[in-house]
């Protein structure tokens, strides 16, 4: 029912949004130059590695030795404003369609954060990773990695499809708010590092 739900919805809102996504990424192109979309590698279900689209919102600004600049010096302001209105998000319906990811479970991280993970931490990939989930309509990127963790496995554990409603209605109101977007003086969220080390770091 879930993969149903899942491929209908997507497929419907992707058709109603698609002059809007063309507008977007014709707007990308003038402002931050190609590529339009940033894709990168992030493990699915089962941490099985999948490739992860969203509208590219930050420049390829380096530094004098050739490596990128922090992310609050590459995000630009209309970068900014596709983030707080999550417009960036809409090229993962792709995604959704293609059976990568679901419409709500635990956001799809790095690649290189597995080997960081506790065994408990890293049950958050018993389920496929979602646009949404129940972390990002607790606090977003405003709380810990450790409690983003023990959100996401409390909805491995706690999964319905009621549930999921839920999360993709209180979702929307986060996104009209614009609630949890930046971590502290961070624009996104920090590195994680593990969870050996105070986690009040993270």
């Amino acid at each position: 029912m879930k993969r149903f739900f899942d491929l209908v919805v997507s497929v419907i809102i992707l058709i109603l949004l698609s002059p809007i996504m063309l507008s977007i990424a014709i707007l990308v192109r003038i402002k931050l130059g190609s590529p339009i979309f940033f894709k990168q590698q992030r493990p699915g279900l089962h941490s099985k590695p999948f490739y992860f689209y969203k509208f590219r919102t930050m420049t390829n600004e380096k530094n004098k030795d050739g490596e990128l600049l922090a992310d609050q010096f590459r995000l630009t302001s209309f970068g900014k404003f596709l983030r707080k209105s999550s417009l960036d998000e809409f090229p993962q319906l792709i995604n959704v369609i293609k059976g990568d990811i679901s419409l709500v479970g635990p956001r799809p991280l790095l690649m290189d954060y597995i080997p960081l993970y506790t065994k408990e931490q890293a049950r958050r990939h018993q389920v496929r990773p979602g646009i949404t989930g129940w972390a990002q309509i607790n606090g977003r990127n405003s709380i810990s990695w450790g409690e983003k963790f023990e959100l996401d496995v409390w909805y491995v554990e706690n999964q319905s499809f009621f549930l999921d409603l839920k999360i993709l209605f209180l979702t929307i109101k986060k996104v009209i708010k614009s609630e949890g977007i930046k971590h502290g003086d961070h624009a996104t969220m920090p590195v994680f590092k593990g969870s050996l080390k105070n986690e009040k770091e993270y």
